[in-house]
């Protein structure tokens, strides 16, 4: 039993903190999700719809990164229609409530997509790199050393 005795104003401030759970059917799998930058730590209340999908989103795509091997990168299928892959180069927010996915698909034409965060539903997929030799591009770790950057 918890005998924690909190203030009305810390639980207010739990009330809205970022809290991530998650669970396995492999002990061992990688959660990843437990190492929260301090930027991402502040309350939700004072960011956008937008802003706080595209930090979590960057945290999935970081904590994916780090499970796929030097031949593939990140990419995400697409819901809806047939509009298929789109290999993760950027992304972005437009507040309040826009988030935007920038990239190239199966043929490498340029691609982008503007979503709506109430219809914001992404399946992460690890494809073949386009160039063999080149090294994998990493986008998570340049998205999560952005959020580690102070915003006003």
């Amino acid at each position: 039993m918890d005998n924690k005795i909190e203030t009305s104003a810390e639980v207010a401030e739990s009330a809205v903190l970022p809290c991530v759970h998650e669970v396995h059917t492999d002990p061992d799998a990688c959660a990843g999700l437990t190492d929260v930058p301090e930027e991402l730590q502040k309350p939700v209340e004072t960011k956008s719809q937008a802003r706080w999908a595209y930090e979590r989103l960057v945290l999935y795509i970081q904590n994916f990164e780090q499970q796929l091997d030097s031949e593939h990168e990140v990419a995400m299928g697409m819901t809806g229609g047939d509009a298929g892959v789109l290999r993760i180069e950027g992304i972005g927010y437009f507040d309040p409530d826009i988030v935007t996915f920038y990239g190239s698909d199966g043929s490498g034409a340029r691609t982008q997509l503007v979503q709506h965060v109430t219809q914001l539903n992404v399946m992460l997929r690890a494809t073949q790199k386009p160039v063999k030799e080149a090294p994998a591009n990493r986008i998570g770790f340049r998205l999560a050393k952005d959020l580690e950057t102070p915003t006003a």
